[in-house]
């Protein structure tokens, strides 16, 4: 075995995280996302912006907060899952994906 260390890696990206945090807590904070995915503020500002753009969220203010919705029939982006919609993968993290409301 080689004693040199391993890079560290996951299986989903930074995008992918906050993806499944959106749908767990549609009314957080960039703050509050970006402290669970273990990214900046800045970085999880611009992922969501990248989300918004691609049309796999849409950010609506309520007060002086954001919520997010979610769009759980788009496709994924890489052409190896192209033909997986958003709602497969956030069903892996037991995630309802169908209107981006957490209230039950």
């Amino acid at each position: 075995m080689s004693d040199a260390p391993t890079r560290p890696w996951t299986f989903l990206s930074n995008h992918g995280h906050v993806l499944v945090a959106i749908s767990r807590s549609p009314h957080a904070k960039v703050r509050e996302l970006a402290a669970s995915v273990g990214i900046s503020e800045r970085a999880a500002l611009s992922i969501v912006g990248d989300l918004e753009s691609a049309g796999y969220i849409t950010k609506h203010r309520v007060g002086r907060r954001n919520t997010y919705r979610l769009d759980p029939h788009r496709h994924l982006r890489h052409p190896a899952e192209s033909s997986t919609r958003v709602a497969a993968l956030l069903a892996i993290f037991e995630v309802d994906g169908d209107d981006g409301d957490d209230a039950s």
